[in-house]
């Protein structure tokens, strides 16, 4: 506040509502309010890139950057590789129809760890492999 830097005091004011408001409804998973609000700010902007408003488009990326700066760092691909093997063997999966037990036991194992958006496409390789 005191550098003046008004952007990123609206942001984390944002943030700090939305965790509080998780924590009144009970939920209390602060990563799952995290990545849900990097998520939003992502999407807005591509709206705000097919809109043809760039500058808001960057706002919201920045925001979104800022958002990643408090979450943990993801898996890298290896161990996200091995986690969807094994959670393919524990899971009896043959096939691309045992993609949602799959995906469960990754996501569990995970932790939070990894978005499940990028978790989807190991799983769905792995399957059909």
């Amino acid at each position: 506040m005191k550098a003046g830097e008004k952007d990123l005091v609206g942001a984390l004011r944002l943030l700090l509502s939305e965790l509080q408001k998780d924590q009144k409804e009970g939920a209390g998973d602060e990563l799952a309010v995290l990545r849900r609000e990097r998520k939003r700010r992502l999407e807005a902007a591509s709206q705000f890139q097919a809109g043809q408003r760039p500058e808001l488009a960057a706002k919201e990326e920045s925001e979104a950057r800022l958002i990643d700066g408090y979450l943990p760092a993801d898996l890298d691909d290896e161990l996200l590789a091995g986690l969807v093997a094994t959670a393919i063997k524990d899971a009896g999966a043959s096939g691309t129809r045992d993609f949602g037990k799959v995906m469960k036991l990754v996501l569990d194992r995970a932790g939070g760890l990894v978005d499940g958006k990028r978790a989807s496409i190991a799983v769905r390789e792995a399957l059909s492999a």
